[in-house]
Parts: structure tokens; C-alpha cells; sequence
């Protein structure tokens, strides 16, 4: 077994494989994932104890937008196939291992604690490169090779960053890498103020803040954050099992749940000459206003938490 110690924010690396896991581990999954299902087996981690059962609606939700996200990568891998995936904080994420095609080079940018736990537990071969380093650190982006084509995904991060800090990450991409793209998810501004409120998560556990939520409605407004990006679209959740599963690609279609859903953003990047650029800080012209702050939600931030 495999020792883990890992708090706050990484920690949801724990609650995302133990869904997946549990998802990967049905005779009718949606997201078929054997390294996910031997990998709990080998974390010195008390799931179950910790996080409680793995609730099926729950398990199919991740595995659907790890599926979406699989789609959008295979997608890029057709056109580009000796291209570079770049993913921030992948955590115990085993894509890579799902969609491979044999030629694309795999690039992991993630904090120190959750990439050497990473390293200790999943196999990576000479195409993979794992990068220690905060991905608001543009330094990740030191080495990039771009010529082939790169595409970078956010799979359960952006939400958890502030609203200044996720629009200079997105400026910086598109400056960094013409004619690449930039895939990922966010909640709702409903669910990102019910996290600044004292969530609960899995097994009870308080759900880390996500100050960052954005709407179906302000997704149109990213355009602006930067000169360099020439397209904004939906990715739809593919189809799945049961109710969640019909409903999941027709979420946008369904009043109750068109103002208030899960996200999953494509940006394309084009090649202009101000791509060039790389601002640390946000255009000013940028229109998409951010969350309400709180003192509760900076204090909860400087907790000890536990998984989510």
C-alpha cells in the first residue's frame, strides 16, 4: 500500500477516483477505466471510512465528465496526433492510459504533494512529463513545444481558483499556444456560493470554496479576455445510464436545469500576431463580473480541510 497525506484542494483527487473507481468497477459502466479500479486498491487511503459509499448518480456524473473531456482529447489526437496534451491538476486522473494513441507527448502540471504521490503510484513512460508547479505559475509553460499542436485541459480546477486568476491563466494560454485550444469545467454561480456557505460533500466532509462559478449565459463573454481567441463553445456531456444519463447531454435543453448546471467550455486559440503576448493580469475590458467575496470563504481557504 501506498501511503497518501494530502489536504484541501489536492485531496479532491482522492474523492474523484474513489467515484470513478466505483463507476469503472459496474458491468454496465460508462467509463470503462481499469488502472482507476486498481488504483484504490493500492492507495493506503480509507475511501469508504473517509468519503462514504460512492453514491451511483454521483460515481456516473464524474465519469461522464471525464468521459466528455476523454472525447474532446481523442478529438484533438485525430487532427494532431503527434500533438501535446498539457493537463492542470490532473491529480490521480488516468486519462492518459484511456485515449493514448501511441505518439502524443503528456504533460502534467500539478503541486508538488499530489505529483510526487502521482509519480509513486502510476507508471509514466518517456512521453509523459510531469511538472511540479502551481498552474497559475506560467512557468509550466517553459519547453511547451507548440509546433505540433497542444491542447490544454482543467479538468475540476478553474472553480477553485479566484476570478482574476483564472482569466490571466486563459489569456496566457491563448497568448502561449496559437492555434491551440483550452478545454475545461466550472459550476454554477448557485453551486459556487453554496461552497462559500459551508458545504458538504461526500461522507459529510465540507466542500473546499469554489469562488469561481459561471453561468451558461456569461460563457460567450470569455472571448474578450484576450485578442487571440477565435472560438467559445459547449461540449455536451455524453449520454449515459438511467435518468442522469438521458438527461446529462440535454441539460441545456431542460428549463429547470439550463441555468443552473455543470460546464464544459472549449476555447480555441487563433494566430495572431497578439498572441504573442502573455499578461499577468486580466484585460481591463473584460466584462464577465466576478463572484461576491466573503471573509468566511478567505477563512475557510487558510483551514486544514478534509477531502472533498
Amino acid at each position: 500500500m501506498i501511503e497518501t497525506d494530502l489536504r484541501g484542494v489536492p485531496a479532491t483527487a482522492l474523492w474523484t477516483l474513489h467515484l470513478r473507481a466505483a463507476e469503472a468497477a459496474r458491468p454496465d459502466t460508462v467509463l470503462p477505466d481499469p488502472r482507476a479500479v486498481q488504483l484504490v486498491t493500492e492507495v493506503d487511503f480509507a475511501f469508504e471510512e473517509c468519503l462514504g459509499a460512492a453514491r451511483p448518480w454521483m460515481a456516473q456524473s464524474i465519469a461522464l465528465r471525464s468521459r466528455c473531456f476523454d472525447g474532446v482529447v481523442r478529438a484533438f489526437l485525430d487532427t494532431h496526433p503527434d500533438g501535446t496534451v498539457v493537463a492542470l491538476g490532473e491529480g490521480l486522473e488516468t486519462q492518459f492510459w484511456r485515449v493514448d494513441n501511441g505518439r502524443a507527448r503528456w504533460v502534467t502540471v500539478d503541486l508538488a504533494a499530489p505529483l510526487e504521490l502521482r509519480r509513486r503510484v502510476l507508471p509514466h513512460g518517456e512521453r509523459q512529463r510531469l511538472i511540479a508547479c502551481d498552474a497559475r505559475d506560467l512557468r509550466w509553460m517553459t519547453g511547451i513545444d507548440a509546433s505540433r499542436g497542444v491542447l490544454v485541459t482543467a479538468q475540476g480546477l478553474l472553480m477553485y481558483l479566484e476570478f482574476a486568476q483564472v482569466t490571466a491563466l486563459i489569456a496566457a494560454c491563448a497568448g502561449a499556444f496559437p492555434r491551440g485550444a483550452l478545454v475545461f469545467d466550472t459550476v454554477s454561480r448557485r453551486m459556487s456560493a453554496r461552497t462559500r456557505t459551508h458545504g458538504k460533500g461526500p461522507g459529510g466532509q465540507p466542500l473546499p470554496p469554489m469562488p469561481w462559478g459561471m453561468d451558461a449565459a456569461d460563457r460567450e463573454r470569455l472571448r474578450t479576455v484576450h485578442p487571440a481567441i477565435t472560438g467559445v463553445s459547449d461540449v455536451p456531456l455524453p449520454a449515459g445510464r438511467g435518468l442522469l444519463g438521458y438527461l446529462a447531454p440535454r441539460a441545456a435543453s431542460v428549463p429547470v436545469l439550463r441555468g443552473d448546471r455543470p460546464l464544459v467550455t472549449r476555447l480555441r486559440f487563433g494566430h495572431r500576431c497578439e498572441a504573442h503576448a502573455l499578461p499577468a493580469e486580466p484585460p481591463a475590458h473584460v466584462t464577465v463580473p466576478p463572484p461576491p467575496s466573503s471573509s468566511a470563504a478567505r477563512s475557510a481557504c487558510r483551514r486544514r480541510r478534509t477531502p472533498w
